[in-house]
């Protein structure tokens, strides 16, 4: 590279510049400096080396030049990225406004399962909570630039005007309105305390089986010999897909179960639609016509009357006359992706185990890193299977069934009643049933099915109101049953005061009420104190024991604090449906799929003449995964819309926050102003899948 000259490289001639020459190597992101040695360098080279001689060191000022530049290139490439994602951000948020596609709608209202009365309701609430704290804003800063400042002593003193008027408001706030909002607040801390000790607990309990290594093992180990039936332990198994219009994602879950590495003569697969599309119904039904011809053992079965939902599903698939030749059943989602061994890894826990009732499996997932909303919803079902199930199992022997990834004894099945349909949480009505009736679970956290996350915002507001409001439901009506069976004090005390109450209506409640209203409460009314560590020290504390088991997700800590507590919003609003069986709290809503395969985007965008290549008995994962883009073409127009409850939500925080602010308190404030933001951002519609 030729020597620089003008600006950077000075004069040419005798009196240019001598240094070192430098190729710069701009390869994004990083940067590196190469020197080329030259003849007129040969003196400096002596200069150099009589300079290290003597312990000295030399530095070339032309490189130092360089690497500051190109350090402040990458500064304002960084600048110019964040303007151009806060331009975009803002672009994004004009739109949506302007299109004006709202919850409101009336197909939307009706697909999200929450109950109209209820939601009208909360919404005037949150709309009146908002309009008397900008009136109560405007009294605050009338007041500041008046210098109405009084004192509490000076409170009784005679005041006139508009003063006067303040000063009786302020008596009236300390004597009635403070002491209500006090007791309410340190009744939610108290709540926030236990849910947070019980948490810390788990915790602890998690990092005792790491430390101990425990690791739940078959009494027995079944022979690796798949050839011949007879040698090893292979049993009747049952495989189940329930599913319904869900054409994105039946041909990769079908293939994956039809390649399970299980003696074939030994287990037979179910397709169980419930789909009410008949395109969908002729394409799932020729998928396992396919499979049928390349030698699997597999049906197809479609009800009319989708009575039940998925329960009903299920219900009617254990009445057919062949159920009773198989001993356990493995129960899949439409979206799951088992991988081969899974049969071989969890049906030989049951074996020499006669009170082992569940398999359960953890989920990995194939989108985690597709956008924002899914790397949140990664870090919270990391921590609930690596955490809450697995300790759970290990000292318990009980927790929630998650409905898909696990192993059924039938006899267990039967033995609790079986499948019913009285709520939208089947998986989890099971599970109590049978563990009043004696029956134990087991959790393999080193199992993995692959399954995709919700990447929109409204599909993942629709699932988390279901997982919600079911819980609710079944408590209510398991409550009798809990106190009247036979099993030990505690289990009943785990189930009635941890399981439920804790974990299922605690912790929506006293999220939502705690960071949602009563601390914007005690901005106008600051009698009423919220501790600073209530507000940052614990709550950041649970988020960073929540991230642990994902520590790649650690950046993420502040914005899965934030979006925890706006999430709080439809899971109050879910627990109030359910607990009251109100409105809709019974519709079950399928969480919509976008059929991403288990290879990831790169075995989508391979060539079309690479589809066939691999052969054998079965069609390949590879394969299959490729022809889901023809079907996604048909998908239904999608949009992203305004969500008003979590709009009015960011106005009333950011009331508060402006309200703070006259009164100097930093962390209230700064939490005040980024929850604001963040109620902001998922009100529009922002943090999940954008639909241009």
């Amino acid at each position: 590279m030729a020597p620089w000259s003008g600006l950077w490289g000075g004069k040419a001639g005798g009196d240019a510049y001598r240094g070192t020459p430098v190729v710069v190597k701009m390869e994004n992101p990083n940067w590196s400096i190469s020197e080329i040695s030259s003849p007129e360098d040969d003196d400096e080279d002596i200069l150099a080396a009589a300079g290290r001689r003597k312990g000295g060191r030399t530095k070339n000022a032309k490189q130092i030049r360089w690497v500051l530049l190109l350090k402040a290139h990458r500064a304002a490439g960084c600048l110019a990225s964040l303007a151009s994602a806060a331009v975009a951000l803002g672009g994004a948020a004009r739109r949506r406004v302007a299109a004006g596609r709202t919850d409101a709608e009336a197909g939307v209202v009706a697909a999200t399962g929450e109950s109209p009365v209820v939601r009208s309701r909360f919404y005037a609430f949150i709309k009146a909570f908002l309009v008397v704290s900008l009136l109560l804003l405007a009294v605050e800063v009338a007041a500041y630039f008046n210098g109405w400042n009084l004192a509490a002593s000076a409170l009784a003193l005679p005041v006139i005007g508009l003063e006067s008027l303040y000063a009786s408001w302020l008596r009236f706030r300390a004597t009635y309105v403070a002491p209500g909002i006090q007791f309410l607040t340190d009744a939610c801390v108290v709540l926030f305390l236990i849910q947070s000790a019980d948490r810390l607990i788990q915790c602890l309990g998690c990092f005792y089986i790491h430390i101990k290594r425990i690791k739940p093992k078959p009494k027995s180990l079944a022979l690796p010999d798949v050839e011949d039936p007879d040698a090893g332990y292979y049993p009747m198994v049952l495989v189940q897909i329930p599913m319904c219009n869900e054409k994105e994602v039946y041909q990769q879950s079908i293939a994956a179960v039809c390649n399970l590495d299980w003696p074939k003569s030994n287990f037979l697969v179910q397709v169980l639609d419930d789909s009410d599309d008949p395109l969908t119904q002729t394409l799932i039904r020729e998928e396992v016509a396919k499979w049928q011809q390349q030698g699997a053992r597999i049906v197809y079965r479609h009800r009319v009357l989708r009575d039940g939902y998925k329960a009903g599903n299920l219900k009617s698939a254990m009445s057919c006359s062949y159920v009773k030749d198989y001993e356990f059943v493995a129960i899949f989602d439409a979206d799951f992706q088992p991988h081969p061994d899974f049969l071989k890894r969890t049906v030989p826990h049951f074996k020499d185990n006669n009170e082992l009732g569940l398999v359960q499996a953890r989920w990995s997932f194939v989108n985690k890193d597709e956008n924002l909303l899914t790397r949140l919803q990664y870090i919270n079902l990391c921590f609930h299977f690596e955490v809450e199930q697995q300790v759970n199992g290990v000292f318990l022997n009980f927790f929630g069934f998650n409905g898909t990834a696990g192993v059924w004894r039938i006899k267990a099945l039967e033995d609790s009643g079986g499948w019913m349909e009285r709520t939208t949480v089947e998986d989890m009505d099971i599970a109590v049933r049978a563990h009043l009736h004696g029956w134990k679970f087991i959790f393999l956290n080193d199992v993995e099915c692959q399954c995709e996350l919700p990447e929109s915002y409204e599909a993942y507001r629709k699932q988390q109101h279901r997982w919600h409001s079911g819980p609710m439901q079944l408590f209510r009506l398991c409550l009798p049953d809990i106190i009247k069976c036979k099993i030990a004090f505690w289990k009943k005390a785990n189930l009635i005061f941890l399981f439920f109450l804790l974990r299922k209506l605690i912790l929506p409640f006293y999220s939502f009420t705690l960071f949602c209203i009563i601390l914007p409460m005690t901005m106008f009314v600051p009698e009423a104190e919220l501790p600073d560590w209530v507000v940052c020290y614990i709550p950041a504390l649970m988020s960073l024991l929540n991230i642990l088991p994902s520590p790649k997700s650690f950046p993420f800590i502040i914005p899965y604090l934030l979006f925890e507590n706006t999430m709080s919003v439809t899971k109050f609003n879910a627990m109030i449906s359910g607990l009251f069986q109100l409105g809709s709290a019974y519709e079950w809503v399928v969480t919509k799929k976008s059929g991403r395969s288990s290879e990831g985007d790169l075995i989508s965008l391979a060539p079309k003449e690479l589809k066939h290549l691999k052969t054998g008995s079965a069609p390949n994962l590879d394969a299959v995964a490729k022809e889901q883009l023809a079907s996604k073409k048909d998908a239904k127009k999608k949009h992203n819309r305004i969500y008003k409850k979590e709009l009015a939500l960011s106005m009333l925080l950011l009331t508060a926050a402006a309200r703070s602010l006259l009164s100097k308190q930093g962390i209230h404030f700064y939490f005040l102003l980024f929850q604001g933001i963040s109620f902001l951002l998922v009100g529009l519609d922002l943090i999940g899948e954008q639909v241009e």
